[in-house]
């Protein structure tokens, strides 16, 4: 007999609030103004989040709210004061994803239920497990696996389980996509995507992608929209808790029309196999009209399957909906302005709702048109014009009315955050006998073996090589000797750690302890299971995303000893998380190519080309293999010339990090250089040092 599974619905907007729960879904995740992962959807004033939680409770329905973003030091503040907010109405959740929201909700607001995000990259049951020791009730697990994972999965804990069924993807695996970020401090993992996967590219490799003959660019990393409505039995019968609908984006009609379909499924699970079909079959014909993308089981059917990379779609746009043409000639000004569209597709309506595409690929905006000329010639926004495309996202005839779940007199609810300020984290002291293990100096870091012996001519204090198959063949298998000794070394493990994975680790590590590697950068939670009960010093890597003093203290707790700051922080950031006296703990890379996507898959059966450029001619690198697929930037990241004043407050250690590329000696040699003179490296990035990440205007409590 299979469990009883919840249908979650996203509500970006009130109007999708209404058509979630008008067409039968359990339950709602929303977020409000801030600290949540769709910053750019409509979200909630407080005295509708208020309204909404009074009536869905009335109604038997529960409310999560999304606090699924990593925060920093100086905001601490305002997300206690949100916390205290919500501990005092009651919702049945909250999604989070930074470590120091967990370590703030376990101290101070016990009360509330805390589900681990999806942006948390928890894939294994060695992750679930840790979490639920530390009192979280519900993980979203990360998109990237497959059924027989996720099997495996349930098999091996206790802990509710959310899986993702249906909508947009992200071809970078979950909460480790850095390309938003890296493009102007608009990071995904602050809810501010600019959806670095969507865009259009252009090969550098002669003959590498061709389209029509010709050599092109294309939509290389646009994975197609989940849709798992004929696995939904399979994933009841695995124990699966919760089945969540992606789109706080989207339109309430599109809620409502995929929250319909999968209802239908989801209502038949007890009947017989003729009636589950007879329901999927109709559920198939309702989604015929959610004007998403090409649909994808993505891996589903696991990594190695031969349609495991149908998923991307290099030839489709990132955009959705139907094409409707291009815009020929514009006429008018100001609100009379109007193109004139190619007739390419069907002719729109007034009240259809059409998305437009600059030609340039640097904007998208849907428009709902409130009239239609022959022509036709349509309405068009500031800054679009000939040459752009239009998609038709929702029809008029498509609109459907929902009872109105918050009262008209929401004003009433006149509830907000206050004013308190957060008490301060609870710190560990720095172990006193890891100072020989965590020596002052620069450390270098590289992907392969081989690399290390280019190190040799400068040698740092300590070298991080990548944990990868090729490494475990050296060290386990060729026994191969490296240039460094093993307590010289750390061994640097993959952020995304797939169930697939655990068995394979849980025999090599005692191994590699057994003949005396015993440092290691974690950079998953599920990673630290290995190391309990053992005689080793561990590394939080920089996917750890370690942002703020209730981040350091749970990674602490767990047995960490130092820890690196993450590529996307900045120096401000950074000294008021650690206070000067407890600065020996941190790393900082000052020179890098960091990994902008990291993909499960590999690419290298479908592409073939090295290099790749954007619109604004910044160019890229795509690395394949049996690791998965990596796109890094071609113009590293560097502070080199800033370690002197990193010195001066009080940090001490520094990363030189090599790996995603083969190290070159003559590179080797002119970065060496510039540590000595302090002098910057030509043609490199700052990312978010001196910047930080992009901030969002400040919303007035209770708006």
């Amino acid at each position: 007999m299979m469990n009883t599974v919840e249908l979650l619905a996203p509500a970006g907007s009130p109007e999708a609030l209404d058509a979630a729960i008008g067409e039968g879904a359990d339950a709602v995740y929303l977020g409000l103004k801030s600290f949540n992962a769709r910053l750019r959807s409509t979200n909630f004033a407080y005295s509708q989040f208020e309204g909404a939680l009074r009536a869905l409770h009335r109604m038997g329905r529960k409310i999560y709210v999304t606090v699924n973003t990593v925060f920093e030091q100086r905001e601490a503040d305002r997300l206690y004061q949100l916390l205290k907010y919500l501990a005092s109405l009651g919702p049945d959740g909250i999604i989070v994803q930074d470590f120091g929201a967990i370590d703030m909700i376990r101290r101070h607001f016990p009360s509330l239920k805390i589900h681990a995000s999806t942006q948390m990259n928890i894939a294994s049951a060695r992750g679930v497990n840790l979490l639920s020791k530390y009192g979280l009730s519900r993980v979203v697990l990360a998109r990237e696996l497959s059924l027989q994972e996720i099997r495996e999965i349930r098999e091996n804990t206790n802990m509710e389980l959310e899986v993702f069924v249906h909508g947009a993807l992200c071809v970078s695996a979950s909460g480790l996509c850095l390309f938003s970020g890296f493009l102007g401090g608009k990071s995904a993992n602050r809810g501010m995507c600019t959806q670095a996967c969507r865009r259009f590219y252009r090969s550098l490799s002669p003959d590498a992608y061709k389209t029509g003959g010709e050599e092109e660019g294309a939509y290389f990393f646009s994975p197609g929209d989940l849709q798992l409505i004929g696995r939904i039995p399979d994933l009841a019968r695995g124990g699966v808790n919760s089945f969540k609908i992606e789109g706080r984006m989207k339109s309430a009609e599109y809620v409502g029309t995929v929250v319909s379909a999968y209802r239908r499924v989801i209502d038949s699970l007890a009947g017989t196999e003729e009636q589950i079909a007879r329901a999927l079959g109709d559920a198939l014909g309702i989604l015929k009209n959610d004007f998403a993308r090409t649909k994808t089981v993505f891996y589903f059917d696991g990594d190695d399957a031969p349609e495991s990379l149908n998923w991307l779609r290099a030839d489709q746009s990132g955009g959705t909906g139907i094409p409707l043409g291009t815009i020929l000639r514009v006429k008018g000004a100001g609100e009379a302005r109007r193109g004139l569209i190619s007739p390419e597709g069907p002719v729109p309506v007034p009240g259809d709702s059409v998305r437009f595409h600059r030609a340039d690929d640097s904007e998208r905006r849907s428009y709902k048109l409130s009239s239609v000329e022959e022509g036709p010639w349509i309405p068009l926004p500031d800054g679009f014009g000939a040459g752009d495309a239009v998609y038709l996202i929702q029809t008029k005839a498509m609109s459907k009315r929902y009872p109105e779940l918050i009262p008209r007199k929401a004003a009433s609810f006149r509830r907000a955050p206050g004013r308190d300020q957060a008490p301060p984290a609870e710190i560990p002291n720095p172990p006193k006998n890891k100072a020989r293990d965590f020596p002052e100096g620069l450390y270098g870091a590289v992907s392969q073996p081989e690399d290390l012996y280019l190190l040799q001519s400068e040698r740092p204090v300590r070298v991080m090589l990548d944990y990868t198959r090729k490494t475990a063949d050296w060290l386990l298998k060729k026994r191969q000797p490296l240039p460094f000794s093993p307590g010289e070394v750390f061994l640097t493990l993959n952020p995304y750690f797939p169930q697939k994975q655990e068995r394979i680790l849980a025999e090599e590590i005692p191994e590699l302890i057994r003949l005396g590697y015993r440092q290691f950068v974690v950079n998953n939670l599920g990673h630290y299971a290995y190391f309990r009960n053992t005689e080793t010093s561990l590394i939080a890597g920089p996917y750890l995303y370690v942002f703020n003093s209730w981040a350091r203290a749970f990674i602490l707790s767990l047995g960490t000893d130092f820890f690196i700051s993450p590529p996307e922080n900045n120096r401000q950031n950074l000294e008021r998380t650690v206070e000067p006296k407890k600065r020996q703990t941190a790393l900082i890379s000052v020179f890098s190519y960091p990994a902008l996507f990291r993909i499960r898959a590999d690419l290298g059966g479908l592409y073939s080309f090295g290099s790749f450029s954007d619109s604004l001619e910044e160019e890229f690198r795509l690395v394949c293999g049996p690791e998965g697929s990596f796109v890094y930037p071609e113009k590293p990241f560097s502070i080199v010339d800033k370690i002197p004043f990193l010195k001066e407050a009080g940090f001490n250690r520094f990363i030189l990090d090599f790996s995603g590329r083969s190290l070159k000696k003559a590179e080797y040699k002119d970065i060496m250089r510039a540590v000595k003179n302090a002098a910057p490296l030509p043609n490199t990035s700052r990312f978010n040092w001196k910047n930080g990440f992009f901030q969002v205007k400040e919303t007035v409590p209770g708006d």
